[in-house]
């Protein structure tokens, strides 16, 4: 049998302040969870969502393993799409999961991708 594993980094999205005030809801040090395709709130937790909207197409870049030259790789810092409102947000990575290809999609996997 195929070894259909691979591997998402965990991370954490937490909002940060700089030297401009806040325009928009966001609470220094509010944060959440991204675990697989999952994301984790605490309890009594909120989170803009117009900055998530922001943040959502880079988070499954950012779980996924880079080049160290990649800009990706070093860019973690965020701003509020709010032009504006001085907060950022902070993206961590904070682990590493394994994940099985024929638990997350019913395609099955290739033998040889020919890609």
């Amino acid at each position: 049998m195929m070894d259909d594993t691979f591997e998402l980094y965990d991370l954490k999205v937490e909002t940060c302040a700089t030297d401009r005030p806040f325009v928009c809801g966001h609470r220094e040090g509010d944060s959440f969870l991204v675990q697989g395709e999952n994301l984790v709130f605490e309890k009594d937790t909120s989170f803009s969502m117009y900055a998530l909207a922001a943040l959502l197409p880079i988070l499954p870049a950012k779980q996924r393993v880079q080049d160290r030259k990649d800009w990706m790789y070093t860019d973690s810092l965020i701003a509020c799409p709010d032009p504006n409102c001085g907060a950022q947000f902070r993206i961590t990575r904070t682990g590493i999961r394994k994940f099985h290809h024929s638990e997350v999609t019913a395609v099955p996997l290739e033998e040889e991708d020919e890609q």
